[in-house]
């Protein structure tokens, strides 16, 4: 979290809520994770998962004393053969029974661990959800700040990797390395009764020594991991940011740009994979040549007992069987410890955004806002997004129930950050923000929203229907409710000219509407809606002149009899508020009715002059270019009218 500078002004501001340790700056450490990963192998309120646990461990414990079985069914049937060459031939009925044996065994080996894994894959798949929903759930809890500097390609790609990463550390760490250390511990038991102690410390050395490499090893290619994941986050991020921004690649161009600046980061990716593979090679053949030596040395040993006569061929049989059969884990061991290590770098991040606290966040058993009138008081307000630039100070004005407030002012004034501050996407460091009386960061964040419609000034669509977008606003709404919002918001009659109608693709970012349609949209899910208090923030900003007129009317309908405050750059869209505030430098320089204020000649009859100058010379110039076309003076190519 991006510490707020103004944290001490306000025990309610957002220095209130105790910094996490955890941080995207610092990546999760390991047993961080663990931590965070144990609840979901025995997640509470499942007991059929919790079985299917226990009944998983059962079956693995079960696969390792037949997988130990194996060589000593090998030894037997060894000596055996050996022994019926010269004695009789019923020896050698045994031996084939003890061969059929040891197949079965081999065979039951195979089959229990496929058991093992069906009974756990739904336990492994069910984390992975609940993790992914646990994240995707967080995300939407954390404030603004952070989602406007998150970069959503890299954000995805973490998620995308700790998604494998949750099945793979819990299938391979908790089904794999308590049974790998038991079937150790049988192999150094059989190696101890068979055979003498010298065995059992050259295999505990050997498998001292291949731990060891294999995890250096793995610790060099973790820091290979890590450039990777950064690469891979950075091509995504560019990726994704690029296409977003599809038009004005076009617009400029820039399309070489753009595919330089991807190379740039997949160059990275690609010298990184690079020397991963580079790097599995030497430990594949670190880890063949210390478990040969030692193999080697205990077949020396046995073959030495052999000649000596104080052990049998199937001895020595066995202890190479043991030896292989021993490789197998511990090759799967140290795969295990490597792919634990990088799944545990691809979660880091993800329980790093776990670990990130919410900027706003409600007091521990906040009420929920109670609305009665729906009247609206800013006391004494000050704010800042950081210390060096304060954007309101010492604000104070109220909206009466039922009234409609605008607010202008240049750019930068502070206009949007008042609307901000009311829909609680930020706390403020001093003053206080009341509904009804009651102070919005004493009561529920949800319920605060629950009271307030906002038809913002930039709006972005969910890539779905329109129909989607509008029932957005109340999900629970019926279609007749969702088709008389659209006709109150002037997009009904445009719909039913399409092709699918309601059924129509937004687009991304509903791309494949215009700005006056997308706004239409935001202004019908807004009304469907229907909150007790409506936020105008400069909602027809996008249309052109006659659609202004035709929105207008109907937000004039809508907001009768609500709450309502107006972000405005038109001033004609607001010569009909209640009360105007000028805003200026993150104060209010003047308030009154539209005619009062064009009264008192300042800064807002300025601002209303100007714009009126701006729209004549636009009429004059749109009558001069229709007279000269009329004329035959101009190509029609060049009477495109500038936007003021």
């Amino acid at each position: 979290m991006r510490p707020n500078p103004h944290a001490s002004a306000s025990p309610h501001g957002p220095g209130a809520v105790k910094r996490d340790p955890l941080a995207l700056s610092k990546p999760a450490d390991h047993w961080t994770v663990f931590r965070g990963l144990l609840p979901l192998v025995w997640p509470e309120g499942r007991p059929d998962l919790r079985w299917q646990v226990v009944y998983a461990f059962a079956v693995l414990v079960i696969a390792k004393l037949v997988t130990i079985a194996v060589p000593i069914f090998y030894k037997q049937a060894t000596d055996t053969l050996a022994a019926g060459t010269t004695q009789s031939q019923s020896l050698a009925l045994g031996a084939m029974a003890l061969i059929l044996a040891y197949g079965t065994a081999r065979v039951l080996m195979m089959v229990l661990n496929q058991i093992r894994d069906v009974f756990f894959t739904r336990v492994g798949q069910h984390a992975a959800r609940n993790l992914n929903n646990r994240t995707f759930q967080h995300l939407h809890r954390l404030s603004l700040r952070f989602h406007l500097e998150r970069r959503t390609g890299g954000l995805s790609r973490v998620i995308e990797r700790g998604t494998r990463g949750v099945e793979l550390i819990l299938r391979m760490g908790v089904l794999n390395l308590v049974p790998t250390a038991l079937e150790v511990a049988l192999v150094c038991g059989m190696l101890l009764y068979y055979f003498s102690w010298i065995y059992v410390v050259i295999v505990l050395a050997t498998i001292a020594a291949y731990m060891w490499f294999t995890f250096a090893a793995s610790e060099w290619r973790i820091a290979i991991r890590r450039e990777m994941n950064d690469s891979d986050n950075d091509a995504n991020t560019k990726a994704i940011d690029s296409l977003l921004n599809y038009e004005t690649v076009k617009y400029f161009g820039n399309e070489g740009l753009e595919a330089a600046r991807f190379d740039v980061s997949m160059r990275k990716y690609e010298e990184a994979s690079v020397k991963t593979y580079y790097s599995l090679g030497v430990l594949n053949s670190g880890q063949a040549l210390i478990f040969t030596i030692g193999t080697t040395l205990c077949m020396l040993l046995a073959a030495r007992g052999v000649l000596n006569g104080q052990h049998t061929i199937g001895d020595f049989v066995m202890i190479n069987a043991l030896m292989i059969q021993l490789s197998i884990p511990l090759n799967f061991l140290g795969m295990v410890y490597r792919e634990l290590k990088q799944g545990l770098v691809d979660l880091e991040t993800m329980f790093s955004l776990l670990g990130e606290y919410p900027e706003v966040k409600d007091k521990p058993g906040a009420p929920p806002l109670a609305i009665s009138k729906g009247a609206i008081a800013f006391n004494n307000v000050g704010f800042a997004y950081d210390a060096a630039r304060p954007i309101l100070k010492n604000v104070s004005f109220e909206v009466p129930a039922g009234k409609m407030v605008a607010i202008v002012g240049p750019s930068g004034a502070g206009k949007s950050t008042i609307s901000r501050i009311l829909f609680r996407f930020y706390d403020i460091q001093s003053g206080s923000v009341t509904i009804d009386g009651q102070d919005i960061r004493e009561v529920t964040q949800q319920s605060v929203r629950a009271a307030i419609g906002v038809v913002p000034q930039d709006t972005v669509l969910f890539n779905d229907t329109i129909f989607y977008n509008i029932k957005y606003g109340r999900p629970a709404s019926t279609d007749d409710e969702v088709y008389a919002a659209a006709k109150l918001a002037q997009i009904d009659d445009f719909i039913r000219t399409l092709p699918l109608g309601y059924k129509a693709m937004v687009g991304e970012r509903g791309l494949k509407l215009s700005g006056g349609e997308k706004q239409r949209v935001a202004i019908a899910r807004t009304l469907l809606k229907g909150p007790p208090i409506l936020i105008l923030d400069e909602a027809t900003s996008a249309l052109d002149s006659h659609t202004e007129k035709e929105i207008q009317d109907a937000l004039d309908r809508v907001s009768k009899d609500r709450t309502t405050l107006v972000i405005a750059h038109r001033l004609s869209t607001i010569i009909h508020a209640d009360t105007i505030l000028v805003l200026e430098k993150g104060q209010i320089a003047e308030q009154g009715t539209h005619a009062e204020l064009i009264a008192k000649n300042g800064l807002y009859a300025s601002l209303w002059d100007r714009q009126r100058q701006a729209e004549k010379a636009r009429e004059d110039l749109a009558q001069a270019l229709e007279a000269a076309q009329k004329a035959g003076a101009l190509r029609e190519t060049d009477t495109q009218l500038p936007v003021v």
